[in-house]
């Protein structure tokens, strides 16, 4: 009894029934009907059980099956796939409900369809995960009508299963996918000039229209010059990327991170950026590393690119928990001073509230742009961005907008401030911060300054 559900049908036909009962107490000549089209509701009621329970296939009438990933990618959308089948032989109405994890607090996941006989539906939806973690799922639920729709019939899909919610590993495939095809332009990625050759020499190829000719190799050209045509014989120095570079992510934990934008922390974007431009070193042959600071010290996963490092960053990012404390930099200073020998590029994701914030740790962000390039990745208030740009109808808003303007202005200083003393900065929007993190590694590339 506990897989049986009287339907909406049902019970209007009951309501009407009673309407008809309570006009055959004053009029009887309608009792008889009324109590004719009762006898019909209790047979085709009784039709209707006997179709769902007594002539179901072999196979149990109905079959459900959810379909997902073994783990979810944090802050991007992921597919979800039902398949249902209908093992009857007349075409069913079906209400599926999938038991997602409490964490998403969605109460619209149902879906209806009508599937014909020895059919297979396949429902697709997806989910989109805020926090790093493991996700519980629950079981799948087939409610089951038959043409009549008088009652459903449940089926039960027990397909409990955890599944861990990871970094954004689909954001590091569509952007490795796009590396691959040099195609990152079509990500918001700029093409940057290269300046001068900066670069490792790979071999001589032959000239061709376009080349720069002050890639010509003129004594490789003086010795192949043997036919009548010189042209023939101008060779060009052929260069590639410097390779074999260290780029080092700076994680901070502190209490700063926590801040949500569009249901991420803070910590979560930065961890994303963090694999995408890690996978982006490591297709450039450069070697990627990971430090992750707050009060105390964190982990360290030494500059590396041999196979399997990226899975170790993975499951180094998977663990990482913002603290409550504030961050201590002169502890981040010691342990890239003892633990991070050869000149490395360092990005580090922080925030910055104030300039006074930020001046408070100037003498450590200095020593280590002394000793390695760094680059400081903080991020703008897009909330406080989008109030700045709204409308003002009175005096309050008017003042309220202009102590917005003064936060939003020391966020420009303190840009001007690192720069004022040779250390790189970069405030971004955190939805913008993978394609200006990789930007910016990409520009430092070009320039030769790794």
């Amino acid at each position: 009894m506990k897989s049986l559900f009287l339907t909406r049908r049902f019970f209007l036909l009951v309501v009407a029934l009673i309407a008809g009962l309570v006009v055959a107490f004053f009029l009887p000549g309608w009792l008889l009907p009324v109590q004719l089209a009762l006898g019909i509701l209790v047979v085709l009621t009784l039709l209707d059980l006997v179709l769902l329970y007594g002539t179901a296939a072999a196979g149990g009438g109905a079959f459900g099956r959810r379909v997902l990933g073994d783990k979810l990618a944090n802050g991007s959308d992921n597919g979800v796939a039902i398949y249902v089948e209908n093992r009857y032989r007349f075409p069913i109405s079906t209400q599926t409900i999938d038991e997602i994890p409490h964490q998403f607090q969605r109460r619209d996941v149902l879906f209806q369809a009508r599937i014909q006989p020895a059919e297979t539906n396949i429902i697709r939806y997806q989910l989109r995960p805020t926090k790093r973690g493991e996700y519980e799922f629950g079981a799948l639920n087939v409610y089951v009508a038959s043409p009549l729709g008088l009652v459903r019939r449940r089926f039960r899909f027990e397909q409990s299963q955890v599944v861990p919610v990871y970094p954004s590993f689909l954001q590091m495939r569509q952007y490795e996918l796009l590396a691959i095809h040099n195609r990152l332009t079509e990500a918001g990625v700029k093409r940057i000039r290269r300046v001068g050759h900066s670069m490792e020499f790979e071999q001589v190829r032959p000239y061709v229209p376009g080349d720069d000719p002050r890639a010509i190799n003129w004594k490789a050209t003086a010795r192949r010059a043997t036919t009548p045509h010189a042209a023939d014989a101008l060779v060009v120095n052929h260069y590639q990327d410097e390779r074999a570079q260290q780029v080092y992510c700076l994680i901070d934990k502190g209490r700063v991170m926590r801040m949500p934008f569009e249901g991420l922390s803070l910590l979560d974007y930065a961890i994303n950026a963090t694999l995408v431009v890690s996978n982006i070193a490591l297709l450039k042959h450069d070697k990627a590393g990971l430090l992750t600071f707050s009060n105390q010290p964190g982990t360290l996963v030494p500059a590396d690119r041999r196979s399997g490092h990226l899975r170790k960053l993975l499951e180094v990012l998977y663990r990482q928990k913002t603290k409550y404390l504030e961050t201590d930099y002169e502890r981040l200073y010691v342990s890239v001073r003892t633990q991070i020998k050869q000149r490395s590029l360092l990005i580090l994701f922080t925030n910055f509230e104030t300039l006074y914030g930020m001046q408070r740790q100037l003498p450590y962000l200095r020593r280590l742009a002394k000793e390695h390039l760094l680059l400081v990745v903080f991020f703008e208030n897009t909330e406080l961005r989008a109030y700045l740009d709204g409308p003002t109808s009175t005096t309050q808003d008017v003042y309220n907008q202009t102590v917005a303007e003064k936060f939003a202005q020391e966020k420009r200083q303190i840009v001007r401030e690192l720069n004022r003393y040779g250390i790189h900065a970069l405030l971004t929007a955190p939805q913008n911060l993978t394609v200006n993190t990789i930007n910016k590694y990409l520009e430092f590339k070009a320039r030769g300054l790794i």
